[in-house]
């Protein structure tokens, strides 16, 4: 069976989207059957890895709400073990269609399961906000990926993101781990930055993944060419940053071939 891992933070801006796009990818290059779900309603990550989201026909609004099988909507990827389960904007009225259907917070659960064991991993890129469909997304996870931005409010709203989780862990999904807090937005030259890390690494030591993601223009200008950064400049720090993590998940989890 795969690992779900789901990367989320109610904070926007912090790398989240591009993290989840970039450690599937790196999953996929060092050939692990990798399938994202993009959980988002913005859909970048279904736009990120080249695809319209205008033209979704299925997409996992259906696969919760309507029970279709993931499979039917699963899209294929130019990478040969990367998958995408798209989003699109009718996302948006998914929580409120859920809010009076029985086991609400189970229905992506439900989803991912009839093909959690057709993958090695499923990475879910959530939506910045503490909504139904991010706990839908924590209630099917095995893992969580919390990415934290080298930025003044780095650890602003970290608290209530670890609280859900304590929530979440009690009462809906008592296996639900955190794989690791991934500092993204690094910029080596700021004190700032050095600083917000030396924090991370002090509070959250035995979490805290030892791969640190920087600013990066390749990085940041992948997604408007469709693509993950390791198939747009595969020598660029971002990329490599991305294998790494890849690298150091696999370790953690003693899947490394």
């Amino acid at each position: 069976m795969g690992k779900i891992i789901a990367i989320a933070n109610q904070k926007g801006g912090v790398g989240k989207t591009t993290s989840a796009i970039n450690l599937a990818a790196s999953l996929a290059v060092l050939e692990y059957k990798t399938l994202l779900v993009d959980a988002d309603p913005q859909a970048n990550s279904t736009s990120g890895l080249g695809m319209n989201p205008k033209e979704v026909k299925l997409s996992v609004y259906e696969c919760m709400v309507d029970g279709v099988n993931p499979r039917e909507a699963i899209l294929k990827n130019d990478l040969a073990f990367l998958d995408i389960l798209p989003s699109h904007i009718d996302l948006v009225g998914a929580e409120v269609e859920m809010v009076n259907i029985e086991r609400r917070e189970e229905k992506m659960r439900d989803a991912l399961y009839k093909i959690k064991g057709d993958y090695d991993f499923i990475i879910i890129d959530c939506s910045p906000s503490l909504g139904l469909i991010t706990i839908n997304s924590l209630t099917a996870a095995d893992s969580l990926i919390i990415p934290v931005q080298c930025e003044y409010f780095a650890l602003e709203g970290l608290g209530k993101l670890l609280n859900t989780i304590k929530i979440i862990q009690t009462r809906l999904n008592p296996n639900l781990e955190i794989e690791g807090i991934l500092l993204t937005l690094y910029d080596s030259r700021t004190s700032l930055g050095n600083q917000v890390v030396e924090e991370v690494r002090t509070h959250f030591k035995s979490i805290a993944f030892k791969t640190i993601v920087p600013r990066n223009v390749k990085l940041s200008e992948a997604p408007s060419f469709g693509l993950p950064v390791i198939v747009h400049d595969a020598e660029s720090k971002g990329a490599i940053s991305y294998l790494n993590l890849a690298h150091e998940i696999l370790d953690k989890n003693g899947m490394s071939k």
